[in-house]
């Protein structure tokens, strides 16, 4: 019995640490499609706005130091003093920014660009942004990232 419960927790281990990676993975990897409807396959199109806009809903987890530093609290504040406001600065639209009531180290936030074009145009400027690079050195949070990329619908009162 002792051996089965340590054989599981091994496999509970390795499961967690799987989806961890591969949401950090799927962070790294190049977006989705996401716009006007004539962007996008047939498939995804069908239901898309012609004048849709690139949504992306960002989650970030906080991983902080074994000693509880650069934690959930520092990353509020990182995007509090000048990370939303980078990014409306380099042309994003930042529609809103939560706090996940369900995980305390959670981050949600999402943009809204013109479109996929756009989005592309933001990201590569902020990686490249010398007030970006100053607040990462003064608020270096290890975050692991979700990142889903959407169209709004031809339907949606969120245009």
């Amino acid at each position: 019995m002792k051996n089965t419960l340590s054989t599981l927790l091994t496999y509970f281990s390795f499961a967690c640490f799987g989806l961890i990676a591969m949401g950090t993975v799927s962070a790294q990897q190049a977006p989705a499609p996401c716009g006007p409807s004539g962007q996008l396959s047939a498939e995804f199109g069908a239901d898309v706005a012609s004048d849709a806009r690139c949504f992306e809903l960002r989650m970030y987890t906080a991983q902080p130091d074994e000693n509880g530093a650069h934690g959930i609290s520092e990353l509020h504040q990182r995007f509090r003093e000048q990370e939303v406001a980078i990014f409306e600065r380099l042309g994003a639209e930042v529609v809103a920014v939560w706090q996940r009531l369900d995980d305390p180290n959670t981050l949600v936030w999402m943009l809204a660009y013109r479109d996929l074009a756009h989005r592309t145009e933001v990201w590569d400027a902020f990686r490249t942004d010398s007030e970006w690079l100053a607040l990462r050195e003064k608020y270096p949070v290890r975050v692991s990232a979700e990142v889903y990329m959407m169209s709004n619908t031809d339907y949606s009162h969120l245009k």
